[in-house]
């Protein structure tokens, strides 16, 4: 049996994420914030960074690896935090909302946005330095688009 591959340090996290990663990062930061991600929320992000023009060069499978890195970061005592900080450094203030909006299409996505999405939402809100006005308007258009009828 070759022991270097158990003496293998765990692969180390990144310091810094591209624009597109944190984006996703966003999306996958309020897909586990209620400690599970359904279907539905991971049909939403495919479709998303399929959809839109933020991710023109960025594959649906890389949303595996940004999932990793997420659930890396949130292992650790201040994972949350760092994450937070980590999206915001990675964007200029225009694609912060952005990230806030795609955070809120992720909440919508499954119908009902859980006491701890929308608790992570606030806590996303203020890490990114989003008006707390535009921060509503981005919820209420989120969720118009996910009415039923």
């Amino acid at each position: 049996m070759d022991t270097n591959v158990m003496d293998a340090a765990p692969t180390p996290l990144p310091t810094r994420l591209t624009a597109q990663e944190a984006l996703v990062c966003a999306m996958v930061l309020m897909g586990v914030s209620d400690r599970g991600m359904t279907d539905a929320e991971l049909a939403a992000m495919s479709r998303l960074v399929r959809e839109l023009p933020a991710f023109g060069d960025f594959h649906p499978s890389e949303i595996d690896t940004v999932t990793e890195v997420v659930l890396g970061l949130l292992d650790q005592a201040d994972g949350l935090d760092r994450a937070s900080e980590m999206i915001r450094d990675a964007l200029p203030p225009r694609l912060r909302e952005t990230a806030y909006l795609l955070a809120c299409e992720i909440a919508a996505a499954d119908g009902d946005a859980s006491q701890e999405e929308l608790r992570f939402l606030q806590d996303f809100r203020i890490a990114l330095d989003i008006d707390r006005l535009v921060a509503g308007a981005i919820e209420r258009a989120a969720k118009a688009r996910f009415q039923v009828i």
